[in-house]
């Protein structure tokens, strides 16, 4: 993403081609559904984080040509975004109850449902993480495969709990304004990228900053409540029978929680990647660092980027195609060690 506005516009544009808009009316108000590529292919599903939608969380990685080629060569792409912060979203009327996450859970069952489709792979970031782990605790026969980013799995602590309720005020009483962009940025992105006073802000960020004048403060408002009151879901964690893979960057407000969830799965199902000098959007930060582990870890569905692959795209996936040891840290690069990438400063 560019860092003015004219490259901003620019990569608005782009990211839009090709994509077809859904409103969808669900048992929990509507919500607005992306689509990109063939629907007979296999579906992933998306969802960001707080005052995020697909193109200010999702699209550093499908502009990163090697995660690009391997997921849209495969997928066909359902971008879910949060209640209200699809762009140009109307402002949700103030007397609409607010959803708690097991209604957000319901409305991404009942997109499934609108579309037609069985079991899908999911990609969630920080609090779309926590919303598709709690689905995919909830409908196990729905999911295939979890790629979760800097993922939330516990009520929150009492630091993050009075974090929130401090950006819900600077929400109610003051709106996007600088110093609530401020706090989400910090939220998002390492200081590696946030800049000081001698280091301007990198293009990522500020392209970011600029994408958080769409969001409508009330309708954000609403969404962090709903986090706020999420409920720890970690002793559901071990009923969790799909392969997941999970990405933090170590200077994210969320690594520890990362950790934890890591700890709590079966480890014969479960990798962790850890970015180094990154924030929770590893997908906007740095995606590249996501390719090779994506790749490793769609090999076990007999995914392959296109140039290697042999068999067609419409099948339906099988994740019994390789062992689970495929998911293993060994498997991926480090003896019973995490990964961890360096980016070049």
């Amino acid at each position: 993403m560019g860092g003015s506005s004219d490259s901003v516009s620019v990569d608005i544009d782009r990211i839009s081609l090709g994509g077809e808009d859904h409103y969808i009316k669900t048992s929990h108000g509507s919500v607005t559904v992306t689509v990109f590529g063939d629907q007979d292919k296999p579906a992933l599903i998306t969802y960001p984080d707080l005052a995020l939608n697909h193109m200010s969380c999702f699209q550093g990685l499908f502009f990163c040509p090697q995660a690009a080629s391997l997921l849209l060569h495969n997928f066909c792409i359902y971008h879910i975004c949060p209640p209200g912060h699809e762009l140009g979203a109307a402002q949700i009327p103030l007397d609409a109850p607010v959803p708690s996450v097991n209604d957000l859970m319901d409305q991404v069952t009942d997109v499934l449902d609108f579309f037609g489709l069985g079991a899908v792979m999911c990609l969630g970031v920080t609090a779309g993480a926590y919303i598709l782990s709690l689905f995919a605790m909830r409908h196990r026969d729905r999911v295939i495969g979890l790629i979760l980013v800097s993922p939330l799995c516990r009520s929150p602590s009492w630091t993050e709990w009075l974090y929130n309720k401090v950006m819900a005020n600077l929400l109610y009483f003051y709106g996007m304004r600088g110093l609530l962009k401020d706090c989400l940025l910090q939220r998002y992105f390492s200081k590696e990228v946030r800049g000081n006073v001698n280091v301007p802000e990198s293009e990522i960020v500020q392209a970011c900053r600029s994408l958080l004048d769409e969001r409508r403060s009330s309708n954000v408002f609403r969404f962090l409540q709903s986090i706020n009151g999420r409920h720890d879901i970690t002793d559901g964690l071990k009923n969790l029978n799909c392969r997941t893979l999970i990405f933090v960057g170590e200077s994210s407000p969320f690594h520890s929680e990362a950790l934890h969830m890591t700890s709590k799965l079966d480890k014969r199902y479960c990798a962790l990647v850890e970015v180094q000098a990154c924030g929770s959007v590893v997908t906007e930060e740095q995606p590249d660092a996501m390719a090779v582990p994506l790749e490793y870890f769609l090999m076990g569905y007999g995914i392959y980027k296109p140039c290697q692959f042999n068999t067609s795209p419409r099948s339906p996936l099988s994740p019994s195609c390789i062992s689970p040891e495929l998911l293993s840290p060994e498997s991926m690069g480090l003896k019973l060690k995490p990964i961890k990438t360096r980016v070049s400063l």
